[in-house]
């Protein structure tokens, strides 16, 4: 819920350029939130990050790098969002991003071929390439809705796919820059952090983004001129309010990091099959986020093919999420 959420609170963000808000919801999400996160849960949060550093450095390294690729993954994606909607940026990378997560991670750790001998491994990769179609399937829907609601607006086919196509390959190195840290995890919990252990974690797999996004932020700042933004508004335009900004871009970051506070609590229980968490989080984060746009309306007085679409593909993404259930049920009995 908190994923399909987590940038509407953007949409009421006046007479800001989109590299202050960017920066200002980057530092929350990306850099203040896994720090409070990991301070309020982590017992002897120093021991911690120093046995790291000595027992497994390079865990902490390659967490962050890919962390960084991640933060170009976001970048891209809120901007697909400006040239093909929400629907047919979630379609394509939440999509890759949902297959690619999943399944790379534990192949790169040479797991792939004992998962697949586990009982339940059938029903759970059926669930992964299930979902993969709900999410395709809910793609189309939107793209139908846009037509019928002559939504146009800015839309290039080409540059949103482009930029989606590089949102969902390098959303999925999240997955990457969190499964690489396990080590780290580990010696949280044998301080004592049981299932907050993962809240560690995300010290590495959130500051690369951050890092990533300023440096982009910090150069189209410097291009527009627009560093003043931080203190006053833009001329133009009567509406607006500096504070009310600062306030939705702390929403928006408080959100985003919010899914994977609670991600992680759901990941560390799922036993054999953890390495599905991800799939279910991407192909939830596509269900809740249509659910929402059913509920405000906003599939009103679209045609009937359209409105079959969308509730085709619900239902596809439902049944992918029982079929995963289902398959870590097995597999944990």
């Amino acid at each position: 819920m908190l994923a399909a959420n987590c940038y509407a609170p953007q949409k009421l963000v006046r007479r800001w350029s989109w590299e202050i808000f960017w920066m200002v919801q980057a530092s929350w999400c990306w850099l203040l939130w896994p720090i409070i996160g990991a301070a309020l849960t982590i017992p002897d949060l120093p021991n911690v990050l120093g046995d790291a550093i000595r027992q497994c450095p390079m865990a902490l390294v390659w967490s962050f790098l890919f962390s960084m690729a991640y933060g170009i993954g976001g970048i891209a994606f809120n901007l697909s969002i400006r040239y093909i909607g929400f629907a047919l940026t979630y379609a394509i990378a939440v999509g890759l991003s949902a297959v690619l997560g999943t399944l790379v991670p534990p192949l790169v750790r040479g797991e792939f071929g004992t998962i697949l001998s586990k009982t339940g491994s059938g029903w759970v990769m059926s669930g992964v390439a299930v979902g993969a179609l709900g999410i395709a399937i809910c793609g189309i829907a939107g793209r139908l809705k846009e037509r019928d609601m002559a939504a146009a607006g800015q839309f290039n086919l080409l540059k949103g796919f482009v930029l989606s196509l590089i949102a969902g390959v390098l959303s999925a190195v999240y997955g990457f820059a969190l499964a690489v840290a396990e080590p780290v995890a580990a010696i949280a919990e044998s301080y004592g952090a049981g299932h907050w252990r993962g809240n560690v974690i995300y010290l590495t797999a959130n500051t690369g983004a951050f890092v990533t996004s300023m440096i982009y932020c910090v150069y189209l700042a410097t291009k527009n001129r627009s560093f003043g933004e931080f203190f006053h508004l833009r001329q133009e335009g009567d509406r607006g309010s500096l504070w009310g900004n600062y306030v939705f871009a702390i929403l928006t970051g408080t959100l985003w990091y919010g899914q994977f506070f609670f991600y992680n609590l759901g990941h560390v229980r799922m036993g054999h099959y953890s390495f599905t968490s991800w799939a279910i989080h991407m192909i939830m984060l596509v269900l809740f986020s249509n659910l929402t746009g059913i509920l405000f309306r906003e599939w009103k007085g679209c045609s009937a093919r359209t409105r079959i679409a969308i509730v085709l593909g619900l239902l596809v993404l439902v049944a992918s999420v029982l079929l995963l259930t289902y398959g870590n049920y097995l597999g944990e009995h």
